[in-house]
């Protein structure tokens, strides 16, 4: 077995298959959304534990997701222009 190929010796490579990231996206910040809830809730006894870095967590992780969707919102207007 050959750890590469010369590139005669290489199939082409397949079709991108389109998708829309966005929507995976959307799913990752519903999923932050839905842990940001027990975090809210249960945030005294969280915090008083030493874990309230878990609810920035959760924060950061529904902004990171919203400047990504932004991103993507972007790009895809870019392209149909």
């Amino acid at each position: 077995m050959r750890l590469w190929l010369r590139d005669d010796e290489r199939r082409p490579d397949p079709v991108p298959v389109p998708t829309d990231d966005r929507r995976a996206v959307l799913v990752g910040i519903g999923l932050w959304v839905l842990a940001l809830i027990p975090t809210l809730v249960f945030a005294g006894p969280i915090t008083a534990a030493g874990g309230g870095w878990w609810i920035w967590t959760v924060v950061v992780g529904i902004a990171l997701g919203l400047l990504g969707f932004a991103y993507l919102s972007v790009t895809r207007a870019r392209r149909r222009r």
